[in-house]
């Protein structure tokens, strides 16, 4: 155990712990690493977001027409939320993959691997030719791009999350976690920023033709300042010290447990961290895909409308994941993790009529809440998840618990709601009470996860 204060060791809890004894020292953490780590981090977390904000937005307005003109609009909305959708449905599979590797052979190795993939599948998405000049290839390998780009992404979110906790002092934890989840408003802001000027400055038909690729193109700076700065990461201590036990373990001939076989032996943890997560990957793609469709093409508004929208939401929800990542430090991750549920579960019962009313400052107000409470759960979620697995497992079971609940929760929501809209004349009734569950969901779930917030990392 340590206190609030001891931020450059951590001292073993005992026996107890893992391959320690008493008189074995903790590893050590650096500051300067430390900060490298949350930069690289953060900047992953920035082009991993940008990408997804955008096709997001696209899927929703752009891509039905560009790439699914021929099946009817009602279908090409449907199609073009099924592809966002793949990207989606390949992150556990990513995750379980790279989490895997991680678990094995390091975070470090496996997070350059996963941000070079990520970056080029991005890329290549922004160099792809339309359904009216290659016809059914067009949407297929959009499929495609988008499936590899979200089998990456499956390594990366969870892998930083578990790279820069680990390299964090113990009683700032929370505080990096918040700087982490920065990434994701900052890059939405810009993934909205850059939308909203192609749309104000192209003409219509050139922003069809060409202005759309821009965002995905310049994926390639992103990756290579992303690649620059991770080059300069060390290990992670805990790591470091997992790999000695285990090297101590293969000497000793006792046998050693794999990453995946432990996540088998706890199934109850894993499941609740999925549910745990079930309210922010839900409500998220609500707020950012479909509140962008249903204002746009149920509401009337127009895009470049909407798009300010975002932005100011975003804006208004980056001090809000330093503010519950720093909290998290002081009060633990459970009580902080309520407050942004709680704040998700207010937006979620008032977004549509709110949205209806047609009031400007009133949609910006509880678009921004939600995004405030869902900035607030990220901060806390890279401790609070990490906390709650062994070294050996963690990069794995994070990444379960991460990537289950964006595919379980989070994928089939545009489409749902696409759905229910078109078969329905209650959508925002039934698609409120689909927020307002995830909420309940996520809140019994958390309950039951531990509050380790004090305790050394390298112990459990």
């Amino acid at each position: 155990m340590m206190t609030s204060n001891d931020s450059s060791m951590i001292t073993p809890a005992g026996p107890a712990a893992e391959g320690n004894s008493p008189a074995e020292e903790a590893p050590t953490f650096d500051p300067k690493t430390a900060r490298t780590a949350v930069v690289s981090g953060t900047f992953g977390t920035a082009l991993e977001w940008f990408d997804f904000a955008v096709y997001g937005t696209l899927s929703a307005t752009l891509f039905p027409a560009l790439f699914f003109a021929n099946v009817g609009a009602d279908t090409a909305i449907l199609a073009s939320f099924a592809t966002f959708g793949a990207g989606m449905a390949a992150r556990p599979l990513g995750g379980v993959f790279f989490g895997a590797l991680g678990d094995k052979i390091g975070r470090r190795n496996v997070l350059m691997f996963t941000l070079v993939m990520m970056g080029s599948a991005s890329v290549l998405i922004g160099l792809l030719p339309t359904a009216d000049l290659i016809g059914i290839w067009a949407p297929t390998l959009l499929v495609i791009l988008r499936f590899l780009q979200g089998f990456a992404l499956g390594g990366e979110a969870s892998g930083v999350q578990v790279l820069v906790t680990e390299h964090a002092p113990a009683d700032k934890r929370g505080m990096y976690g918040g700087i982490l989840a920065v990434g994701s408003p900052i890059a939405q802001t810009c993934a909205s920023l850059t939308l909203t000027g192609l749309a104000l400055f192209l003409s219509e038909e050139a922003f069809q033709s060409w202005g759309w690729r821009i965002p995905f193109l310049m994926g390639v700076l992103l990756l290579l300042v992303g690649v620059w700065i991770r080059r300069s990461i060390e290990e992670t201590p805990a790591f470091r010290e997992s790999q000695k036990q285990a090297q101590a373990k293969a000497a000793q001939e006792e046998p050693q447990e794999k990453a995946l076989k432990v996540i088998v032996k706890r199934p109850g943890t894993v499941i609740k961290l999925i549910c745990s997560w079930a309210a922010s990957a839900g409500l998220f793609w609500i707020c950012v895909t479909y509140a962008v469709n249903y204002l746009t093409s149920v509401l009337g508004y127009d895009n470049s409308i909407t798009f300010s929208l975002l932005v100011i939401a975003n804006v208004i929800s980056i001090p809000a994941a330093i503010f519950g990542g720093r909290l998290s430090d002081v009060l633990g991750r459970k009580k902080v993790f309520f407050i942004g549920l709680l704040m998700q579960g207010i937006a979620a019962a008032s977004m549509f009529p709110i949205m209806n009313s047609m009031n400007y400052p009133l949609s910006v107000a509880v678009i921004a809440l939600a995004l405030c409470g869902i900035q607030m759960t990220a901060a806390v979620q890279a401790p609070f998840f990490a906390e709650a697995l062994p070294t050996r497992m963690r990069y794995t079971g994070s990444a379960l618990g991460m990537t289950f609940a964006g595919l379980i929760f989070g994928a089939p929501i545009p489409f749902i709601a696409a759905w229910i809209f078109q078969h329905s004349e209650n959508g925002t009734t039934a698609l409120t009470a689909i927020g307002v569950g995830l909420v309940l969901i996520s809140m019994i779930a958390s309950a039951f996860l531990p509050e380790r917030s004090k305790e050394a990392l390298h112990d459990n």
